[in-house]
């Protein structure tokens, strides 16, 4: 049969595209090439004699619109973390904690207090941080609308100064006027960073932090019940029971196109007909399939470091482990250390200072453990190193991973009384429940060129004056579209590019 749509790749962004296309009476083909769906959002039992499924590659939900939940009647639930972040410091000798409550508290209001000296830093704090929610309590909301020009999004948001310094402006300007301090310099700087390789100097940085900012006009990283592969699952049921056809261990080899349709072969010589096609894979992926010429983009820069505990490590300041680490733990991340470290990466050498921040599931969401683990006190961490780009690894991954491995963990025991290596989960074997993924690895596992996690340079979730573009989707091929992070609007886990490529495709009838 010819279909209306087929879709290349079975992540989180094409199993969205393809349930409302379905929900549309559209008839869908889904192809993977690997033997499970999900993709990078998958969850897999990372140590085989453990009962814990750990989202592999991804990090928590903050992208994921409200709306999309709603239309396709996804069973799925996200939980707020009490505390946004936790950043040890020394000071005097001292070790000491900056604590930031998710909600604004009289905790987070002390911490500012022990670390500056006054109340200043704090307010102002408060105040950009306001100010970026107005942002994108105005932005957000148009992710799933046609693009605007850049006119049309500076007028929607009608706040001058905000836009002027939020996307004009490098990222490196509003921190240094607004905040003093460079530990909470640094703090905000991570948000610009994350997956990004470019100093706070370059507007890049800016595009990030947007991404990172705007999720349903709150910004919020919630936690993800049952782990990222629960959203996954979820999908699948969804998308099945719209009657979505899934053919996994079907990777696409070939593709061609003409005003009939589109035409793909699979690399079992299975062809397949349809009307249009959408890629969930990198738009570098799709060129390669294409034969063409792809654009060249940033490399991947973040190491990944998935880790099981038999116990949560004490920390030297004696702030409570659960509270510490339920939020974003930062490790080197203050503004000069940040800078520092990318200069390093540069030129060729992973930071000596590793700057890092991790996170433990568990401490929110027991439910990705079995219930004998949970019981024993184990817990998930999962660390994500910055400035670690995919070049650093190329002579050689292996012996890369295990030296940027000993300068993160190295740089996190610096603030532990219980160096993280002595509470480790052990195999039978006696080796440690610990696995690190570098860029080049998320290329050869999850075809992620360079690793990059966006799949190519974000850009602004607009378009400039004279982009003919509608959603943002289209390539130069009019009965093919993209329906992952390469889209515009796209990056990171939130689906709006499914939603917008479903959207581009049903204009057309």
């Amino acid at each position: 049969m010819k279909y209306d749509a087929i879709v290349m790749g079975a992540g989180h962004n094409g199993l969205i595209a393809a349930s409302y296309l379905a929900k549309a009476g559209k008839s869908v083909l889904m192809l993977e090439a690997a033997d499970e769906i999900g993709g990078a959002t998958a969850s897999v039992r990372a140590f085989k004699e453990y009962d814990a499924m750990l989202s592999r590659y991804s990090y928590l939900v903050a992208l994921l619109p409200d709306q999309i939940v709603s239309d396709l009647g996804l069973n799925f639930e996200t939980l707020s973390r009490e505390v946004s972040s936790f950043t040890p410091y020394v000071k005097d000798g001292k070790d000491l904690g900056l604590h930031i409550s998710r909600i604004w508290d009289k905790e987070t209001e002390e911490s500012f207090k022990e670390l500056t000296g006054s109340d200043h830093e704090g307010k102002q704090w408060q105040e950009f941080y306001s100010d970026v929610e107005k942002f994108a309590q105005k932005m957000a909301p148009t992710f799933l609308q046609p693009l605007l020009t850049r006119s049309e999004m500076k007028a929607h948001i009608g706040e001058n100064e905000i836009w002027e310094y939020l996307v004009e402006k490098p990222m490196s300007e509003i921190i240094k006027s607004k905040f003093s301090n460079d530990l909470v310099r640094g703090v905000v700087l991570t948000d610009a960073l994350i997956g990004t390789f470019v100093s706070a100097e370059s507007i890049q940085s800016n595009i990030c932090f947007l991404y990172h900012l705007m999720g349903n006009g709150t910004g919020e990283w919630r936690v993800p019940r049952g782990g990222m592969g629960a959203l996954v699952k979820e999908l699948e049921r969804v998308a099945t029971s719209l009657g979505v056809q899934i053919k996994t261990s079907s990777e696409v080899t070939q593709i061609s196109s003409d005003s009939s349709g589109v035409t793909v072969q699979t690399i079992s010589g299975q062809s397949y007909e349809a009307e249009y096609l959408l890629s969930n894979a990198a738009p570098a992926h799709l060129d390669r399939i294409l034969g063409k010429k792809t654009q060249d983009s940033l490399s991947g820069s973040q190491l990944k470091i998935n880790m099981l505990l038999k116990a949560l490590p004490r920390l030297k300041s004696g702030a409570d482990s659960k509270k510490a680490f339920s939020g974003t733990f930062h490790i080197n991340e203050s503004y000069d250390q940040l800078e520092g470290a990318y200069q390093s990466a540069k030129s060729g050498v992973i930071p000596e200072y590793a700057p890092s921040e991790m996170y433990c599931h568990t401490l929110t969401d027991p439910s990705i453990l079995s219930d004998d683990l949970a019981s024993k006190g184990f817990h998930t961490l999962t660390l994500f190193g910055l400035h670690t780009p995919a070049e650093l690894f190329e002579k050689d991954n292996n012996a890369a991973k295990k030296m940027a491995q000993k300068r993160c963990l190295d740089a996190l025991n610096d603030y532990l009384l219980d160096p993280i290596e002595s509470v480790l989960a052990v195999n039978s074997d006696g080796s440690l429940c610990i696995e690190v993924k570098s860029p080049l690895d998320l290329e050869k596992d999850v075809r992620l060129p360079g690793g990059n996690i966006f799949h190519r340079d974000l850009n602004f979730p607009f378009k400039e004056e004279g982009d003919s573009r509608i959603w943002g989707v289209e390539t130069d091929d009019p009965r093919i579209f993209i329906c992952g992070a390469g889209a515009q609007r796209g990056g990171g886990v939130s689906g709006i590019p499914g939603h917008n490529a479903a959207m581009a495709l049903l204009l057309k009838g």
